[in-house]
């Protein structure tokens, strides 16, 4: 268990994080604590994903609901704030660049191909403008300094939701778990094919319930592999996560990888999967291509024998 504040935004606790990326965690209050104050990220854009929970995000575009599994994507610098109607618990993901989908599920238009695994139509942006008023209006603005990540409080004359209408397609919108359509096959599928985003230097991707290898002799759960090029972070989100059974992996629990280190499923889990058709199993899984460091919540609720599954009965140190 991590405890966090209850504000979306300034109770965050960061969990691991690079010059590329950050991963924080968050446990919000109930509808009775309120908003979070108006708030933009200038430094990249955020894709936010939905534990459990429901709210509304608020921005200079308009409202956007939220629910339990959505990905809220919002594009750096946008101003806005977290109205939760429920507690929530969020998983941060902020980028010092933009987030998208990957370029291998667009077409040279910009359209999404019929081979994605999901398509525009499950994608959810704000329907109409928020109008607000008011006047030295305050506003948290996270930016960069040569001294690092900092936050400035600004105050505007007017309030930054007094917009009577935009145009483009840069926006924030949701994106559901449920929505996304897993790709599988005859044997054992790399691990691409999961993926939903993509920033600078890392990759988003979700593992959800699914039909599993149908050939006579598949394996099912992965094989084991060392990450020659990144670092992985799983957070384990939902169902019965087949491959690190008995790893002491339960829902809630974030394992990281680092690169070079061989790792997969538990001994017992292989045989467990041979003749498997379908693991009911919910992860989002963000690999990184530069190192990632520890962050301050990480250390706060490390499980110290995790490590320990991987030495084959050896037990860890006192």
């Amino acid at each position: 268990d991590l405890t966090t504040g209850p504000c979306p935004v300034e109770g965050r606790r960061l969990v691991l994080g690079n010059n590329d990326v950050r991963i924080g965690y968050v446990v919000t209050g109930p509808e009775s604590s309120g908003p979070s104050p108006l708030y933009r990220n200038a430094i990249g854009d955020e894709c936010v994903y939905v534990e459990s929970g429901a709210g509304t995000v608020e921005s200079v575009f308009g409202v956007v609901p939220y629910r339990t599994g959505d990905y809220v994507v919002i594009p750096r610098a946008t101003t806005h704030r977290w109205v939760p109607t429920e507690e929530s618990r969020l998983y941060p993901i902020e980028a010092n660049s933009h987030i998208h989908p990957p370029k291998r599920y667009l077409s040279r238009f910009g359209q999404l191909l019929e081979h994605a695994p999901y398509s525009e139509r499950d994608l959810h942006g704000p329907e109409e403008p928020l109008l607000a008023e008011g006047v030295d209006v305050e506003v948290l603005v996270k930016h960069r300094t040569s001294a690092g990540i900092v936050g400035t409080r600004m105050t505007y004359a007017t309030h930054p939701f007094d917009v009577v209408g935009w145009d483009g397609c840069l926006y924030p919108y949701t994106f559901n778990i449920e929505d996304y359509m897993p790709i599988t096959g005859k044997v054992h599928q790399p691990p691409p094919v999961h993926q939903v985003f993509e920033g600078w230097n890392f990759v988003v991707c979700n593992f959800v319930p699914r039909k599993v290898d149908y050939h006579e002799l598949a394996v099912p759960v992965p094989y084991y592999h060392s990450n020659v090029d990144s670092d992985e972070v799983m957070f384990y989100v939902g169902g019965d996560y087949e491959a690190r059974k008995g790893s002491g992996i339960n829902i809630g629990s974030i394992s990281v990888h680092p690169g070079g280190h061989a790792h997969g499923p538990q001994p017992a889990a292989i045989e467990a999967s041979l003749g498997a058709e379908y693991f009911d199993e919910l992860a989002v899984m963000v690999d990184t291509f530069r190192p990632l460091e520890l962050g301050e919540a990480a250390r706060a609720c490390e499980d110290p024998a995790y490590a320990w599954t991987w030495a084959g009965g050896l037990a860890g140190p006192d």
